[in-house]
């Protein structure tokens, strides 16, 4: 094909929610979706892939879909999306026992999940590096697709495993007690538009924030949770003809029951819940009567389990987006019912349908949009719901000062209701919640004079993770300077030899600190052109012990009685995320974690966290022996 006639989109069919719209009549013709998903030839390697012996459905430049079931030791013959008569149907028909479209679905899907991130940072998407032994240490290879196994496993289960950067879902027969889904069908979890997203934006978090899989407060793992539920949901807003049907049935009025708020419909009922996994807007009580949320911010200090706490998390957010939706709809309300605020009775009108779904679209972009540009503006470790709502301020208001339509007020006010408030902070205004900056750095170090980094939508991302890792040893050496170490006190990094020894020390005893990131975000300059600036992050360890006497032996160097010299209970981190103006070197913004390397107090607040902890509340640590241990995080979390 003629390099200037290659589309730029390929569109493939998908279920538009699930298989479960199909078992009901006045859902049936919303059953399927046209998803189009940027056009990808066949890679280069592609023979390379099938010569290894992996049995590779589609495959492109960020994912393999390998559909292999080890259970049953099947193979499934890939889909060839370039197929003629493929192309022609615009993709396979969607349907439950055709694996090939199980492939196709995934891709698909996650595809477009991808690409809603790259729209919103400016930037291609990265997934979670491995780590591979070198002589001199371990050090962090580029992985260039998620693997995604449509048929992993026999279970009700899906999950992201960041050991192997991949995704695998179950499938599972429903049980005889089941009331919505027949008895002894199978459930495909890779047939949940829902289920899909949520995984994979477990895979793309962790490849902007790989720390955010260890636990070390209750809420990290239900921010990793609450998240990928959120980028689940708002990408229902995304399909035309199921938000048209969502705003005619409940005539505009979305804090009604519906699905657009809903997530794994057919999963959640096939596992007897009877109802929805989850939903943002209310709940189903045991009479089978649905209930709206009334926020409440004494449902934060009673939720423990880490997607119920999550859940709080996307109650707030879509809470937000109610307000903003409603002030968005509020003068077309006004013109349909002349001024008296009450629609008439029966049907909306097909026109003023298909204008309320145009603003409900709209409001959901951008609440999505800011969702995930706010993943910037996070401290590097250890998230708060409360670092959270800081950088979602911080972030909108870099990227649209004036706030025309008070969407930050919304935030604001809807986290608030739900009890998400930010610690240290002067006071809970707007303007309060904004992170520090600017901060100067001085004269600039010689290091900083080739560390310009340019990303798009368009950049080979292995020569984007090359490029990260190099101005990572650039912003290093320019740290590890005189001037470099001045900028480090004033945000939080301690390189004071006399702290803990417990914190490791580089050759001129100073205390070591990894730059663990250094990648752009965009930002509105003042012409209303796009900014590209540096998101550096800038993370310490410390070794951490369970017993407080075994610590303070640690921390003044002493030999700790049946311990090798650099055993620990687990890791202990801090650290601090800045935005820096690439031209000026100016610090515009910086996120630090709660208190620095040496707090002791928090510190014990890690500890007393972990000892106090289930596995499944952990999770990213092997339990309490060793903590620090990484196994399979998403997928003992998923199973509770």
């Amino acid at each position: 094909m003629a390099g200037g006639n290659r589309p730029q989109f390929r569109k493939l069919r998908v279920f538009a929610v699930d298989p479960s719209l199909a078992a009901a009549h006045e859902t049936a013709e919303l059953n399927e979706l046209i998803l189009s998903v940027p056009w990808e030839d066949n890679p280069p390697d592609l023979q390379a892939i099938v010569g290894a012996g992996r049995m590779v459905g589609p495959v492109g430049k960020y994912l393999e879909i390998v559909d292999v079931d080890p259970a049953s030791g099947c193979r499934y013959a890939p889909v060839d999306l370039n197929e003629t008569y493929v192309l022609a149907s615009q993709g396979l028909a969607p349907s439950e026992l055709n694996p090939q479209f199980h492939q196709q679905m995934v891709y698909a899907v996650a595809m477009r999940t991808i690409d809603f991130f790259e729209r919103a940072l400016g930037r291609v998407a990265l997934w979670g590096g491995r780590w591979v032994k070198k002589d001199d240490g371990v050090e962090r290879e580029f992985v260039e697709r998620l693997r995604i196994y449509p048929h992993a496993l026999r279970e009700a289960n899906a999950y992201y495993a960041p050991d192997t950067v991949s995704v695998l879902f179950g499938y599972f027969p429903a049980p005889k007690t089941s009331k919505v889904v027949v008895p002894g069908t199978t459930v495909f979890t890779c047939l949940s538009h829902d289920v899909i997203a949520h995984e994979v934006t477990h895979a793309l978090l962790d490849g902007l924030h790989e720390r955010f899989s260890e636990a070390t407060n209750i809420d990290v793992l239900a921010f990793h949770e609450g998240f990928a539920d959120i980028v689940a949901i708002f990408q229902h807003f995304a399909n035309p003809e199921v938000l048209r049907d969502q705003i005619a049935r409940t005539r505009g009025d979305l804090e009604q029951q519906n699905m657009l708020g809903q997530l794994a419909q057919q999963f959640g009922a096939a596992t007897d819940r009877g109802r929805a996994l989850r939903d943002a807007l209310g709940f189903t009580d045991k009479d089978g009567n649905w209930h709206r949320y009334k926020p409440n911010p004494s449902y934060l200090l009673k939720a423990q389990e880490a997607h119920d706490r999550g859940a709080i998390l996307v109650a707030a957010v879509f809470e937000a987006f109610l307000k903003i939706y409603k002030s968005r709809v509020v003068d077309l309300l006004r013109i349909a019912t002349q001024g008296t605020g009450v629609l008439p009775e029966g049907a909306l009108h097909p026109d003023l349908v298909n204008r309320l779904a145009d603003e409900a679209s709209k409001s959901a972009k951008h609440v999505l949009e800011m969702c995930i540009r706010a993943l910037d503006y996070c401290p590097p470790v250890d998230i708060t719901f409360g670092d959270y709502l800081r950088a979602l301020i911080t972030s909108d208001y870099d990227f649209y000062p004036e706030d025309e339509h008070n969407y930050r007020t919304a935030i604001l006010q809807a986290f608030t209701l739900y009890g998400i408030r930010a610690s240290a902070i002067r006071n809970a205004s707007l303007e309060g919640l904004l992170l520090e900056g600017p901060i100067e750095t001085g004269q600039q170090s010689a290091s900083l004079d080739d560390v310009a980094l340019q990303w798009d939508n368009e950049t080979e991302r292995g020569a984007v993770f090359k490029a990260m890792r190099e101005n990572g040893w650039k912003i290093h050496k320019w740290l590890s300077d005189e001037g470099g170490r001045k900028v480090l006190d004033r945000l939080g990094i301690v390189t004071d030899p006399a702290a803990p020894k417990t914190i490791g020390r580089d050759k001129n005893g100073n205390c070591k600190f990894e730059v663990h990131a250094v990648r752009t975000a965009l930002r509105r300059g003042s012409k209303t052109n796009l900014v590209a600036d540096l998101v550096i992050e800038i993370t310490q360890r410390r070794r951490g012990f369970f017993s407080e006497a075994d610590q303070a032996l640690a921390d003044q160097g002493k030999p700790v009685p049946g311990r090798q010299p650099h055993d620990s209970d687990f890791l202990f981190r801090r650290g601090c995320t800045i935005i820096v103006n690439q031209r000026t070197r100016q610090i515009r913004w910086a996120a630090r974690t709660r208190g620095d390397i040496t707090s002791d107090r928090r510190l014990d607040a890690v500890r007393q966290f972990i000892l106090g902890s289930t596995v499944d509340q952990l999770s990213s640590f092997a339990g309490p022996e060793a903590p620090h241990q990484m196994r399979a995080p998403f997928a003992v979390a998923h199973r509770h």
